[in-house]
């Protein structure tokens, strides 16, 4: 299984998960497109690429800007998504909710206005990758939102799976990753110790499950958890 001679376009590839899954894809031959809201994120992303890689700044939450972007794209074979920010934690009882809303723009309705542009330029045998997360299936006191941000995905990676076939739709369910969203917002040594592997993930072990899902022809409607036991714990 290989990526040669396919054109991944990676949303939220400029840093962190998603600069490694471009990297990734890269070495094993593919053309990667990676895109963010940050122009200098994008300028040091690609410095970090080959040469045939491109990237563009794009507001992820504006629907019109995504589709400007998809518009002036040749066809490609598989889109990743692993554009977000820190998990929004909020206590039930001083619930924000105009602050949970805006939880649900980038990391949800964000992916699916990036999927629903995307798909009329996706080539026949495609596939598209979200990402969701652990807080789904283990969440702790004051994840309400970011746990129903994240169910809110794994079901819509379901549902697009049944909708966009034969294309497919699969997604990864990381654990704590050390990257730059989480800098300053977890010990990461404290969670090391309680987890079976012994370590936090590293952005490479969590790219390896997109590059993964790209190349499985016969996933669709698949979650793939990379959470090094988080859910066990």
């Amino acid at each position: 299984m290989t990526l040669h001679n396919q054109r991944v376009v990676v949303l939220g590839g400029t840093s962190g998960i998603g600069l490694a899954t471009a990297q990734q894809a890269a070495t094993q031959g593919a053309t990667v497109v990676v895109a963010s809201s940050n122009p200098e994120s994008v300028e040091k992303a690609l410095a970090a690429l080959p040469a045939s890689a491109t990237g563009a700044a794009v507001d992820l939450t504006d629907a019109a800007a995504v589709r400007t972007f998809f518009a002036g794209l040749d066809s490609l074979d598989h889109l990743v998504y692993t554009a977000g920010e820190a998990l929004t934690l909020l206590e039930i009882g001083a619930m924000d909710l105009v602050q949970a809303r805006q939880a649900f723009e980038l990391r949800y309705f964000g992916a699916l206005g990036a999927v629903s542009a995307a798909v009329p330029r996706l080539r026949a045998g495609g596939s598209v990758v979200l990402t969701t997360g652990a807080a789904s299936d283990r969440p702790a006191p004051g994840w309400s939102v970011a746990a129903s941000v994240c169910g809110a995905t794994d079901s819509l990676v379901r549902a697009l799976a049944v909708e966009l076939a034969p294309l497919r739709v699969n997604a990864v369910k990381p654990g704590v990753v050390r990257t730059p969203l989480w800098r300053g917002g977890i010990d990461y040594d404290a969670t090391a110790a309680h987890l079976p592997v012994g370590r936090v993930g590293e952005p490479e072990d969590i790219a390896a499950a997109y590059v993964y899902l790209m190349n499985q022809p016969y996933a669709t409607g698949s979650i793939v958890t990379v959470d090094g036991g988080y859910v066990l714990v």
